[in-house]
């Protein structure tokens, strides 16, 4: 979202968006990067290479923050993320 934001042309639509998005910030616990994050983002994406798959480095880093920290990954897109070993996940796309 910092990312979108950042794009907008400094106008009252992204003065908005920002104090929304800080608002957010506020409301949601968040996972910091820590040294198990990055060991397990490097064990993703080494196994991940040995079976021939690919993902994008973010969709790894989230993944990681998961595994690293024992939690269950909420996503909308399972079977992106389902080669990689051990991750547990939940489709609250699926009724």
């Amino acid at each position: 979202m910092a990312y979108g934001i950042a794009r907008l042309p400094k106008s009252r639509r992204r003065q908005l968006l920002e104090e929304r998005f800080e608002l957010l910030r506020g409301t949601f616990d968040r996972i910091e990067w820590t040294d198990a994050v990055s060991d397990t983002f490097g064990k993703i994406k080494a196994s991940l290479e040995r079976k021939g798959l690919r993902i994008e480095d973010f969709d790894a880093a989230i993944a990681a923050h998961a595994l690293a920290n024992d939690a269950t990954l909420v996503t909308g897109n399972v079977k992106h993320v389902s080669g990689i070993s051990d991750l547990l996940l939940e489709d609250w796309l699926v009724p």
